[in-house]
């Protein structure tokens, strides 16, 4: 049994880990906090946790942080990057689900979020954490940087292909669709019901900020530089992230062959049989990532179709399954849920 705490628990990704942690077998959950909620319980907050969490927040300065085995960060960028090092120091294992340890480059990594970095010396030290990439380095892992929910969909359906060598690198194209709550649960305008609602619009078009942690992945994978046009799109969705990913054939392979052997095994990535579209209904509240391969008149562009739920395989359930390899537990403990249909 290890002891858990979570900083920032107010938002989606907050209260998926507490959803998961709370029945989770190995886990005892110390703490939590929350500036601006300090002093009230955590079930007055989220009813669902009623009888299940009886924990209160606390305020950051207050809670005994140092007494866990694990802390996850789910705060918004640049809060982890200034409280990780004493927690490291104290001998916690530290897991960011936001973006502050994923990529390598902290230059590239300043240009993008607009701030400077508070702990460059952490970021070579940071794992990050994609199971079906990087297990082994998990489980030895002090310090884990969580993928986002668009580069999880993102790189688990490109990932076959780029390390195969059997499609072009430079001309890789990513339209990827995600439901309102991968904004996070602060108020803004373009999450207002009357705004998000019956109505579905791309953004970023010229830059988003996951792109670079995409691309980085996926170098990492083909061993060399990969050129990615990084479409998002807010649906009228709460919850789920589905990407249509193109890639143009350079060699010859049995496609759906290739997808099954390198995911056999997986305990979250189901590679659906031939023909199939998968849905983001189909994996709401789990930790499942489907993908479909498709071939499109037969020609030289491959059709991947990825789904997630962009806050459990995309934040909370992910984060859980990487704590379980740095733990040593069975990797799927606390994460089989079926998923929610309807």
């Amino acid at each position: 049994m290890i002891k858990a705490g979570i900083v920032g628990g107010t938002g989606y990704t907050g209260i998926e880990l507490l959803r998961l942690l709370a029945r989770h077998p190995e886990v005892e959950l110390l703490t939590i906090t929350s500036r601006g909620e300090a002093g009230t319980a955590v079930a007055d907050m989220f009813p669902n946790l009623r009888g299940e969490v009886g924990l209160t927040f606390r305020d950051p300065q207050d809670a005994p942080l140092g007494e866990c085995d694990v802390v996850f960060f789910a705060t918004p960028n640049g809060v982890a990057m200034q409280q990780a090092a004493a927690l490291l120091a104290a001998g916690v294992r530290v897991v960011d689900l936001a973006a502050d340890f994923r990529i390598r480059d902290v230059a590239e990594w300043e240009k993008w979020y607009g701030m400077k970095h508070a702990s460059p010396e952490l970021v070579e030290t940071a794992v990050y954490g994609l199971p079906e990439v990087n297990r082994a380095q998990i489980r030895n892992a002090r310090l884990l940087a969580n993928p986002g929910c668009y580069p999880t969909a993102t790189q688990l359906g490109l990932l076959p292909l780029v390390e195969k060598g059997c499609v072009d690198p430079t001309s890789l194209i990513a339209d990827v669709k995600s439901g309102v709550s991968g904004a996070g649960r602060k108020a803004e305008v373009h999450t207002l019901f009357a705004e998000a609602a019956d109505n579905f619009k791309a953004y970023g078009v010229p830059g988003h900020r996951h792109l670079p942690e995409i691309r980085q992945g996926l170098a990492h994978a083909a061993g060399c530089a990969v050129g990615l046009t990084f479409v998002p799109h807010l649906t009228p969705l709460i919850r789920g992230i589905h990407a249509t990913l193109y890639a143009r054939i350079t060699r010859e392979e049995d496609f759906q062959a290739l997808f099954e052997r390198r995911y056999a095994g997986e305990p979250f990535v189901d590679v659906m049989p031939p023909g199939m579209h998968p849905e983001t209904r189909s994996v709401r509240a789990s930790n499942t990532c489907r993908i479909a391969i498709h071939r499109p008149q037969g020609e030289d562009t491959l059709v991947v179709l990825v789904v997630i739920d962009n806050l459990v395989k995309g934040a909370a359930g992910q984060a859980v399954q990487n704590m379980n390899l740095m733990f040593d537990f069975d990797e799927c403990t606390g994460l089989s849920h079926i998923p929610v249909l309807p």
